[in-house]
């Protein structure tokens, strides 16, 4: 039962998983924002280059319907057809440009740019008729679908009563002359991109907004999940006991490469074993160079026995050093006599000070 809790995928995301699927390809992408972008741009080169544009096709419409002008007895009059396409192509090129520029940026302004290459290549699992089956009657496929025909069903709304108080205007289009056609078409598709862009708007933060769900829905984890990834970011605690091993391995050697040039060892007799360092005229205090307990303080003493380091037992100052003192620290002032005192015996002794 906790088994199964725990492979239940109830966790939110978290942020190393999100940078993850980023790295991935796998991004909140809502279409519905590039088509708002898309069509904004457009509205926008209608309202800026809409006079332009309409004189242009002015020009090439009064052209075209003039056979005079394009026709010969033996055919077409290509010398005088090529620049009429060319100017119709050139008064075009800035339009599309923008709007393939706004498609482009629409990704851009939703997820910044995103170097996926794990996208690249070909992948056989979508060729799968059965993974193609399971996506065509997903719950996802099912909110893609009622999106669209909200989408349709309000964009032919926005349509049909933008049109109704044009209704007289329209039918009177097939009646007007070819200068005074383009005009009429732009002030219609004026106000048509106008309202379709509004509808498309309010679509757009809907349709962003079920984006986000669906996404966060499907990276979603679960409980082992998260307890892996907190156990990838914060190490294995076997391989961190590990290291921990090897380094304490590697400091009490290091410890007891530095007993043979102590000065003295202070034991307990038994338990604690503490190794100072001094040397006549250090302006320091003594220096710990060594301690332990038990097997590590034998070790130390017999160290010290094979090296011809002096062992002075006292208790209450091998348990007091051990305990206050750590690694290649100096002695604190509140010891300064009561080592002094094993230091000077143990030098009288050595014959480095002259007997009191």
């Amino acid at each position: 039962m906790a088994d199964t809790e725990d492979n239940q995928k109830t966790e939110q995301p978290s942020q190393r998983k999100l940078q993850r699927a980023r790295s991935q390809g796998q991004l909140i992408q809502s279409r519905e924002i590039n088509s708002w972008i898309m069509l904004a741009t457009g509205s926008a080169l209608i309202l800026l280059l809409g006079p332009s544009l309409t004189h242009v096709l002015q020009h090439s419409l009064a052209r075209f319907l003039d056979p005079t002008s394009l026709l010969a007895a033996d055919g077409v009059r290509w010398e005088a057809v090529r620049p009429l396409l060319g100017d119709i192509a050139a008064a075009f090129i800035l339009p599309a440009a923008a709007i393939v520029a706004a498609a482009l940026a629409g990704s851009l302004i939703q997820n910044g740019l995103v170097l996926a290459f794990d996208k690249i290549g070909f992948d056989f699992s979508h060729l799968s008729p059965i993974k193609g089956f399971s996506r065509l009657f997903s719950l996802r496929s099912a909110g893609e679908f009622f999106k669209s025909l909200v989408k349709v069903a309000g964009i032919t709304a926005t349509i049909l009563w933008m049109l109704a108080p044009e209704v007289d205007r329209l039918a009177l289009l097939p009646s007007l002359t070819a200068l005074a056609l383009p005009a009429e078409l732009h002030h219609v598709l004026q106000r048509l991109a106008l309202c379709v862009l509004v509808a498309l708007a309010a679509l757009a933060v809907f349709d962003y907004g079920y984006q986000r769900l669906m996404f966060m829905q499907g990276m979603r984890m679960s409980r082992q999940e998260v307890k892996e990834e907190h156990k990838q970011a914060e190490g294995d605690p076997v391989i961190k006991a590990r290291l921990r091993q090897i380094r304490m391995e590697r400091a009490r050697r290091r410890m007891m490469a530095a007993v043979p040039g102590a000065s003295v060892v202070i034991t307990n007799p038994t338990h604690y074993a503490v190794a100072l360092k001094y040397a006549v005229g250090d302006a320091g205090a003594p220096k710990l160079v060594a301690k332990g307990a038990d097997l590590i303080a034998q070790r130390i003493r017999e160290l010290a026995a094979e090296n011809g380091v002096p062992v002075v037992e006292n208790p209450p100052l091998a348990r007091s050093l051990y305990a206050s003192v750590d690694l290649d620290q100096e002695i604190p002032p509140e010891h300064y006599r009561a080592v002094a005192e094993v230091i000077n015996y143990v030098f009288r002794l050595k014959g480095k000070l002259r007997p009191k």
